[in-house]
Order: structure tokens, then sequence, then C-alpha cells
């Protein structure tokens, strides 16, 4: 349709300049946030570029919402101060039907946002956190230690001092297996133990077992039963932003399986398809407030805008703290703000001009 055409080459240019000033802004905020830190440590300018570069993507993806609620409030602000919409109502055409292109971005930027974030931006976010981290003499973070979990339906228990995930050893390891229910079988325990790519090797284990009412240590032979993932021992030194949508739906069964705490890792799974639907639904509320302004139509909308966004994006860290601490469920934290957004959009767009 001549019209949809006609809004799309109206809106496109807008997004375009409003999404490169606010990958600009993203930007240079990252980097003066770390800036007296690079000075400090006399990081060279190249690294610093570089570290800039690899969050280029990030900051496009968020950057994406914000700018299409921008460029299209201001796009229907400008076409209704020009009086093009009123004669498009005039001529019988509903508002929501001359909108129907702007929605169709919307949900395309929602589908792009995802793959985008899955394909390009976790690789290279994760990049840029390591590169930060080893130019700041930052650690990871890893706690390796006093690691206790759960296997084979909670049957066996690992309790490990330390795990070595380079060498891919367990220092000071016990494993208490119980029957089907929960009472205790048997204790044994190493002071090392090795993986040999398909299970773990003990060093000078022994078993304790009940024996006539007494628990009695025996030498334990080498056995292969003790098979559990390696990744399993380090499963919290894991970002779930640093891994793709397939990887921490892994990431969580694998949680589960050992018996970790496995609410938070949920809470960002289901987040990455939330924040991928925030595109379509600023377009619902950009298309419902786009006819109203009249007069400082380039203010009013990037005010509006950067309304929304606040108070979405602080609703959002709200109900996804509640559901990291396990108050709410984890897809109720990550979609309770889109839904509510989306309730609002339909009510202000019912009320708008046509």
């Amino acid at each position: 349709m001549i019209l949809d055409r006609y809004l799309v080459r109206q809106f496109l240019p807008i997004f375009v300049v409003v999404a490169f000033m606010f990958v600009l802004l993203l930007s240079l905020i990252d980097l003066f946030a770390n800036l007296w830190r690079y000075l400090n440590y006399e990081v060279p300018i190249s690294q610093i570029l570089k570290v800039c570069l690899y969050y280029l993507p990030k900051s496009f993806s968020y950057a994406i919402p914000i700018s299409l609620l921008f460029a299209a409030a201001y796009t229907l602000g400008d076409l209704y101060s020009r009086n093009e919409l009123t004669s498009i109502f005039s001529s019988g055409i509903p508002f929501w039907r001359f909108s129907s292109s702007l929605l169709v971005i919307g949900l395309v930027a929602s589908l792009f946002s995802f793959y985008f974030e899955d394909i390009l931006v976790i690789p290279t976010y994760k990049v840029k956190n390591d590169l930060s981290k080893t130019l700041l003499h930052q650690s990871r973070g890893e706690k390796n230690s006093d690691i206790v979990i759960k296997a084979k339906n909670g049957r066996l228990i690992y309790a490990v001092d330390y795990y070595d995930h380079v060498a891919l050893i367990l220092n000071g390891i016990s494993i208490i297996e119980q029957g089907e229910d929960g009472a205790f079988l048997s204790l044994v325990r190493a002071p090392r133990a090795s993986w040999t790519g398909t299970h773990w090797s003990l060093v000078n284990p022994l078993i304790y077992e009940w024996e006539e009412g007494l628990l009695r240590a025996h030498t334990l032979d080498d056995t292969d039963i003790y098979g559990e993932s390696p990744d399993t021992f380090r499963r919290n030194a894991v970002n779930v932003e640093e891994l793709s949508a397939h990887e921490a739906a892994l990431l969580i069964d694998d949680l589960k399986i050992a018996g970790l705490p496995f609410i938070t890792a949920m809470a960002d799974y289901y987040h990455r398809y939330s924040f991928a639907s925030v595109s379509f639904v600023v377009m619902i509320l950009s298309i419902s407030m786009g006819g109203r302004f009249r007069k400082n139509i380039l203010l009013m909308s990037l005010l509006s805008s950067l309304v929304v966004t606040v108070v979405f994006y602080v609703m959002e860290m709200i109900s996804m703290m509640m559901a990291k601490l396990g108050y709410i469920p984890p897809v109720l934290g990550a979609w309770f703000p889109v839904g509510i957004f989306v309730i609002i959009g339909v009510l202000l767009l019912q009320g708008a001009k046509t």
C-alpha cells in the first residue's frame, strides 16, 4: 500500500539517526565509567578502543527499543502536526490500519533482536568483559571452593574443598550415597580425584559403610561409577548472559540435576525472550502516543520515550530482583513488565485520535 511505504520512508531515517545517537551515548557511558581505571593501569588507547568496539553490538541491542519508540512517536507526531493524519482519517482509513506497518516493523525488530543477541551480542559481550577484566587486572571471581552438589536425583552428594577447573582435579572430596528413602548407605572420602575423560579417578579412596551396627572403613577399588561432568563443579562461575539460549537451557537442566540453585539462571533465561519482545511492545506504545503531540514534537517525543523507558526498566529491575530472590516465579518476573505495558499500550491506543 502506498501509505504504508510512505510511513516507512518517514520512519526509517529517524530510527537510524536515533539508534546511532543512543549507541554512541551508551558506548561513551561505558567508556567514561572505566576510563579512570584504564588510565590508572596505563592501558594503551588501541586496547581501550578495542573494548569499545566489542561493546557496540550490546549497545545497539539496548538502543533498539528506545530508538523504535522515539522514531515512531516522532514520525506520527510530525504527520499530525502537518495535518497529514487528519487527511488520512478524513478518507476513512482507521488509525490502526495506517499504523499497522509500524507494528510489523516492531515484530520484525523483536525477532531480529533475539537472534542478533544470540548470534552476535553474546560472544562479543563475553570477549569485551574478558578483555576489560584482563586490562584492569580483575579476576572473574570464580568460586571453586567449598562446593556441594547433588547427582542422580539426590542419591549422590559431592562435597569438594576445591576444584581446579584447569587441571580438572577435585581436592578434598567426600561422596555420600543415599537410598531412595534418603537413608545413609555409604561415604567415600579421597584427598584428590582427577578426570579421566569418562569418570573421576579417586586417589587412595576409603569407603565407610555400616557393618553390624558399626561404621567401618575399607579401601575402595578403582571404579568408574562417578561420572559427573567436570562443568557441574563450576556452574556457579558461568554467567547466563554469556550463553546462547540453547546453552542457557542446558545449563538450567544441569543445575537442576546437580541440585544447585537454578532460579537466577532461569529468570535470566526467560528475560532473554521477554527483552526481545520489548521492541514490539514499544511500537504499540509509540503508536498510541504518536498522534497526541502537535507542538514541540521533537522534545515531547524524546521526553515521553525517556520516561517510558525509565519506568519500564525500573519495573523490570524490581520484578527480576523479586524473581531471583524467589518471591515470584521466574517467568512472571521476566514477563510482568511486558504484560503491563502491553495493557497500557492497548488502552492508550483505544483513546488515540482517529
